[in-house]
């Protein structure tokens, strides 16, 4: 069976690696498995395109491999729907999956049951971060209201919201390039 693997992590400047490495022994314990490829992603699941997941679904739609395995449902995607999208893909394509943190294999009814019930926890888990960050900032917000400014866990004094205004922001900005792109695509 050729396998491809799917790793994630949020952010840039965080690493996929051990999810790799714990995913490569799992292939390795299995002589069924035949590694195909690893595909990660360092952005957040909730965003709908991903590169590697993007790729990862052009080699499924080529049948290029017929089992993939990823560390934890939250790794796919933060969204349910998302999530169940490329689930229900990559059933008609005759894709199978193990998510190896739960031993969730959807080669059998309860795996895919199971799974169900994961991907929503996902999506719940994905919202309640949301709710508490838009309560932090609600909360910041009223200080800059009543007091003028807010101080940050690390000491800043801030008084406004939002990104900071750049250098660049300064100064007036240059159209020809955009210009020139508008007249080239008109032709």
């Amino acid at each position: 069976m050729k396998v491809a693997i799917y790793a994630r992590v949020s952010k840039v400047d965080q690493n996929p690696e051990n999810q790799i490495v714990e995913l490569r022994d799992y292939v390795k314990r299995n002589p069924d498995y035949k590694l195909y490829k690893v595909y990660e992603d360092k952005i957040s699941g909730a965003k709908d395109t991903r590169p590697a997941l993007d790729r990862l679904m052009q080699d499924a739609r080529k049948r290029l491999f017929n089992h993939v395995i990823f560390w934890k449902v939250d790794r796919l995607g933060r969204s349910a729907l998302h999530t169940y999208q490329i689930v229900e893909e990559w059933k008609k394509l005759g894709i199978t999956f193990t998510i190896t943190t739960l031993g969730v294999d959807t080669s059998n009814p309860t795996g895919k049951f199971i799974f169900g019930v994961m991907a929503q926890y996902a999506e719940l888990e994905r919202e309640q971060i949301v709710e508490r960050t838009n309560l932090s900032m609600k909360r910041i917000k009223k200080s800059i209201k009543e007091k003028g400014y807010y101080i940050t866990k690390d000491g800043k004094k801030i008084t406004s919201l939002g990104r900071p205004k750049g250098k660049k922001d300064s100064k007036k900005r240059r159209l020809s390039g955009y210009y020139q792109r508008w007249d080239n695509n008109k032709s």
